[in-house]
């Protein structure tokens, strides 16, 4: 029989997401050591070794997640809810303020978590045993005010950070989840458009003036966003006419990726990059590195290595043994294609600049350990599925 389950748990882990992952996170490391050799001059390797510490931390995180039957966390999900919150509140008393937002504890000097990376996956498994709960009963517009309500503190406490990036991936990651839990498509479809069309209303007569009566009653409409985020928001529209740092971000990251033409400028030949005309390029803008260096054939296999690590995330969804498993995989399918997506458009200048990173690629502690347990938790959805993966 311990044979037999033994087999069953070989057969189940799927290896094509694994040889994905493992391309992705190699990737990281070069990529990154051409990206960053510039950034710290007295040790052009310093970002380089840091990451292979959060890779070597992130495997074992990942392997202790992917150990633990998933469904035992269904026992502690309001205790990890609270935690979730509790961690996020924790922020405002003892987290350190850089680059004018306050999202980071220290642990030492030097070192320092982010609980809003952590706090994603967290309300993933939270949220997915909320809506296993309500399977079948997602179908009126009632239906959605309390799924709303059991994701919106975390999100507004991320928002008041200010992180704005990160509450909008809550965002994705409720939209995702709720459409794979059953939500009415038409009555959820209508509501998100909707609610689109109030921001996108809200933030015009929040920028226009001289409307025709009585629209001009809303001019200046106040938003419950700070200049700066706004202006992230808008810079993708025109960066080239627009003053602020957010801008010059954007076209320095166009021209990076436009001057790589096919094949780049080859490792550590790029200029935008290694010169530092193009700022946050081991971070936010890593991608436009991937551009200028390695060209469309590189940054089309980068993407391309992405697609088929989601497409195997959703395969195991879709042969999960139970509703809560298949939610778990949708929440975090549904957080790594939107930081794929803004990440990847905001350094082409098609996406608002939000700061977030690019998930395995980007220099960063707390997001590749947060993803690396998300990543765990999948395997582990796999390894107890009913019908095996190939």
């Amino acid at each position: 029989m311990a044979k037999k389950n033994r087999r069953k748990s070989i057969v189940g882990l799927d290896l094509p997401m694994l040889i994905t992952l493992a391309f992705l996170l190699g990737a990281s490391l070069l990529i990154l050591s051409t990206a960053s050799y510039n950034v710290s001059p007295s040790d052009p390797y310093h970002y380089v070794k840091n990451q292979v510490v959060w890779i070597i931390t992130g495997i074992i995180i990942a392997t202790f997640a992917a150990a633990i039957d998933y469904e035992y966390w269904q026992k502690l999900h309001w205790w990890i809810y609270g935690f979730t919150i509790l961690l996020l509140l924790l922020v405002f008393f003892v987290g350190s303020t850089a680059k004018g937002a306050q999202r980071w504890i220290p642990i030492t000097s030097s070192i320092g978590i982010q609980p809003s990376e952590f706090a994603k996956v967290f309300m993933i498994v939270t949220f997915a045993k909320f809506l296993s709960d309500r399977k079948g009963k997602l179908n009126s517009v009632k239906s959605f005010i309390l799924p709303l309500l059991y994701i919106l503190p975390a999100t507004f406490l991320i928002f008041l950070q200010p992180d704005l990036g990160s509450a909008l991936v809550f965002v994705a990651i409720f939209i995702g989840m709720m459409f794979v839990a059953g939500a009415h498509p038409i009555k959820f479809g209508a509501i998100i458009i909707g609610a689109l069309a109030l921001v996108a209303a809200a933030i015009f007569f929040h920028i226009s003036t001289n409307l025709p009566w009585p629209l001009s009653y809303l001019e200046g409409l106040p938003l419950p966003i700070k200049d700066y985020q706004l202006d992230r928001l808008l810079v993708f529209i025109n960066p080239h006419q627009n003053a602020s740092d957010d801008a010059y971000h954007v076209v320095q990251s166009i021209w990076a990726i436009g001057s790589g033409g096919l094949w780049g400028k080859g490792y550590m030949q790029g200029t935008q990059g290694q010169y530092n005309f193009l700022p946050e390029h081991h971070t936010d803008f890593i991608f436009s590195v991937v551009g200028e260096e390695f060209g469309f054939i590189g940054t089309s296999i980068l993407l391309f290595v992405f697609c088929i690590f989601i497409l195997r995330i959703i395969a195991i969804g879709m042969r999960a043994r139970d509703h809560f498993g298949m939610l778990i995989t949708a929440g975090v399918a549904s957080m790594l294609v939107f930081h794929i997506f803004v990440n990847v458009g905001m350094a082409s200048g098609i996406m608002p600049v939000t700061g977030i990173p690019l998930p395995f690629i980007t220099s960063g502690g707390s997001s590749m350990l947060a993803n690396m347990m998300a990543v765990g938790l999948v395997i582990n959805v796999g390894l107890k599925g009913e019908r095996p993966m190939f």
